[in-house]
């Protein structure tokens, strides 16, 4: 697309809900894919799907968010799919025969056709919950690995919401490929008052998801994860453990890690029917030989002192007017190179909150919201984002500099505020 009579110096380009500021002349919204590029894809996000799934390892009921159990994801490399799907089960179960399973399509972009020409194939993962220890808190230390898997002959399926995807799959162990860790879990909660002066911890979590054909573009898609471990919310301290990770891909493809700790505010806002929490978080992403070369902490604080029209964010009240100045210190430790500013409205239904977002270079710490786009008596609260990664330049090319490592990332958040 060409914008004529643009004139020099700095502009927002808007794209959907996004606001990216920049002086740039040639800008690139183009985003990286998965699959080969004559891919068909259809405006289909579950199916219904025939199991018949052999050699599992033994089946595992849901116990706590933390040991949540097995699941079943279906991958591809040859077109862009992950998919969760809905078994019958039952603790123990090393076979699943379910003519009434379903499969939900995760990627964004619908449903890929399926052709037995182009040979297009399917990897089946079982992931599992294992023990590994004890948590800094007394709990029991746990995660959910790639247990076992099978990598389909190709075959061809159209998805149309009614006809069945046909899963016929012997599933083989997976190797387990050890990793020792040091996650100072201190060193992220230590930010909670900056995150929000009243705000609680929430959870930390952390995932290994493979980068398929290797790291040249970074983290490319999403292929499913290999690894999960989710702790009990406001655990403390240090885990230093030795665990592991089950990967069925072929050896060029990457492996990244993702460690983050969640905060969020200390009351609920309920607006009709819904309770909502405002929330930020703390992320570190990279290759995971890098993330645990040492010990895992973040590199960025998150920003700080965030007010609207001047006055104290994290206090709820009715703004002054539907076009406020969002405004922030900067962390106190990093340096940003980049913020992202959200807007998000609390609603009352349970469709996704409706979300506005707005990237600015790291030297502002200020954005004025355009007219029409806060509502009248409607709920919102802003997050604000500190940007430590190296590599992203939103400012040119945000979607595909966006995947670069390693990525690294510090919220502050408001409380509610209700416009006039």
């Amino acid at each position: 697309m060409r914008f004529d009579n643009v004139p020099d110096g700095e502009y927002f380009l808007r794209s959907s809900r996004h606001y990216f500021l920049t002086r740039e002349r040639r800008f690139d919204l183009g985003v990286n894919r998965i699959g080969r590029p004559d891919a068909v894809y259809v405006p289909v996000t579950e199916s219904p799907m025939s199991a018949e799934l052999l050699n599992l390892d033994p089946w595992q009921d849901y116990t706590s968010i933390s040991e949540p159990g097995s699941s079943v994801q279906l991958i591809s490399a040859d077109v862009d799919l992950y998919s969760t799907s809905s078994l019958w089960t039952q603790a123990g179960d090393t076979s699943i025969v379910d003519p009434n399973a379903y499969a939900y399509f995760s990627t964004g972009y619908g449903a890929p056709v399926l052709d037995a020409s182009k040979g297009d194939r399917l990897y089946v993962n079982q992931l599992n919950s294992v023990q590994a220890g004890t948590l800094p808190s007394g709990g029991t230390l746990a995660y959910q690995s790639v247990v076992s898997s099978a990598h389909l002959p190709s075959f061809s399926f159209t998805p149309d919401g009614t006809t069945s995807l046909p899963l016929e799959a012997t599933l083989a162990p997976v190797r387990q490929t050890p990793f020792s860790l040091e996650w100072r879990l201190n060193e992220f909660t230590r930010w909670r008052s900056d995150a929000n002066p009243s705000g609680t911890l929430s959870y930390p979590s952390m995932a290994l998801v493979p980068a398929p054909f290797g790291y040249q573009h970074g983290w490319v898609g999403y292929q499913g994860e290999l690894f999960n471990m989710w702790l009990p919310r406001g655990e403390n301290g240090v885990i230093a453990s030795r665990l592991a990770y089950g990967n069925p891909y072929p050896s060029n493809w990457g492996v990244v890690g993702s460690v983050g700790y969640s905060f969020r505010s200390a009351t609920p806002v309920v607006v009709g029917g819904r309770t909502h929490y405002p929330s930020g978080s703390i992320y570190v992403t990279d290759r995971l030989d890098h993330l645990i070369a040492g010990p895992i902490q973040p590199s960025v604080s998150p920003p700080r002192e965030l007010r609207i029209d001047g006055v104290d964010a994290y206090v709820s009240r009715v703004v002054g007017s539907n076009q406020p100045v969002i405004d922030w210190r900067a962390p106190v430790m990093g340096t940003p190179r980049n913020y992202t500013v959200s807007v998000i409205q609390l609603i009352d239904t349970f469709a996704a909150n409706p979300t506005v977002r707005f990237y600015v270079p790291g030297d502002r710490t200020q954005v004025r919201l355009p007219p029409g786009l806060l509502l009248p008596g409607s709920t919102y609260y802003v997050r604000v984002m500190a940007e430590g990664s190296p590599n992203y330049e939103p400012s040119r090319a945000p979607y595909v500099t966006g995947e670069l490592l390693p990525i690294i990332t510090a919220d502050t958040f408001s409380a509610v505020f209700t416009t006039p």
